[in-house]
């Protein structure tokens, strides 16, 4: 039986959908209008080829697979949304966009203090949540994840929690677990 190209692009993007939320062209279109970038611009932030985000993006590609170029989407999507709710001026997210785009997925972020020293300080909690979320549904579908869940419920009931919450929840959900059990 032979699979059909729209057959291969509608898997696609319900995969995308999964692992992603929603399939990667409707992602980065959204990326591109809020941000005001290009394909050609977006690609270079996010550190991929032009030929590669256009695969993803009609679906010849499902997954992203380098989990720093997934980081990056994610500070992008933050980025975007704290432009959309003017808690970033344009100017701003200018700036942020050649921050992240030099990112190579760490898990602290530099700040400059008064004194001009650089220090390291942590992410802010729905930065390492994201970050989490991106590395679970970088290797499995929220079905999968939920899966393992039900295997490992029994003899590991916190795991089985961090699998439930992190890999198929909401984010404000994981980030409410993550401020919970925080340290």
């Amino acid at each position: 039986m032979d699979i059909s190209p729209q057959d291969t692009t509608a898997r696609a993007r319900e995969l995308q959908r999964g692992w992603y939320g929603e399939p990667l062209g409707d992602l980065f279109r959204r990326l591109i209008a809020d941000l005001g970038l290009n394909q050609a611009r977006l690609a270079g932030v996010l550190g991929l080829s032009a030929p590669m985000l256009s695969q993803l993006m009609s679906g010849q590609r499902a997954k992203i697979g380098n989990p720093a170029v997934v980081q990056r989407l994610q500070a992008l999507q933050e980025l975007a949304g704290e432009v959309a709710d003017g808690m970033a001026s344009p100017a701003e997210a200018a700036s942020r966009m050649e921050e992240i785009r030099e990112s190579a997925g760490s898990s602290l972020l530099s700040t400059t203090t008064h004194s001009g020293a650089s220090v390291q300080s942590p992410l802010p909690a729905r930065r390492v949540v994201r970050e989490i979320q991106s590395l679970l549904r970088s290797l499995g579908s929220a079905d999968e994840l939920l899966a393992a869940a039900d295997t490992l419920a029994a003899a590991h009931p916190e795991l089985a929690e961090f699998l439930r919450v992190y890999g198929a929840g909401r984010t404000d959900d994981a980030v409410a677990h993550f401020e919970a059990h925080q340290d």
